[in-house]
């Protein structure tokens, strides 16, 4: 039995969390000079490995590449975006764009969070019938 949905649904919900502290830590620096805001970046690698699903290998070496296994290996990325700036000390911190972030990031655990407990009732389920 494996619980791959449920791995996956971790690894998202731990890239919501760091994004939602990244969103915190820009808008606690608003006023500092030269700070840059900061994102998360994990929903485009989640959309590539679950697209390389549609491909199946099979393993004969453990030095062959896996396509299936890039889902384990998968973990946001923090970058900072430089090349803009809001200010004129040189801080690209926009509140109202945070803010639209946090709503989007907080909808989006939410439905996570949902995602969660339906695996989670199926394999209650599961094991009680």
């Amino acid at each position: 039995m494996t619980f791959n949905n449920l791995n996956l649904l971790n690894t998202a919900m731990n890239a919501a969390d760091l994004r939602q502290k990244a969103i915190s830590n820009n808008v606690a620096n608003v006023n500092t000079p030269g700070f840059k805001v900061e994102r998360v970046s994990f929903e485009e690698k989640l959309k590539n490995a679950l697209s390389a699903d549609g491909i199946e290998l099979t393993r004969t070496n453990d030095n062959h590449l896996s396509i299936s296994g890039q889902k384990e290996n998968l973990t946001p990325e923090v970058y900072r975006k430089t090349n803009t700036s809001v200010k004129e000390n040189g801080n690209n911190v926009d509140l109202d764009v945070e803010m639209s972030e946090k709503s989007v990031n907080e909808l989006y655990y939410n439905a996570l969070t949902r995602q969660v407990n339906h695996e989670l009732s199926q394999l209650n389920y599961v094991i009680n019938h």
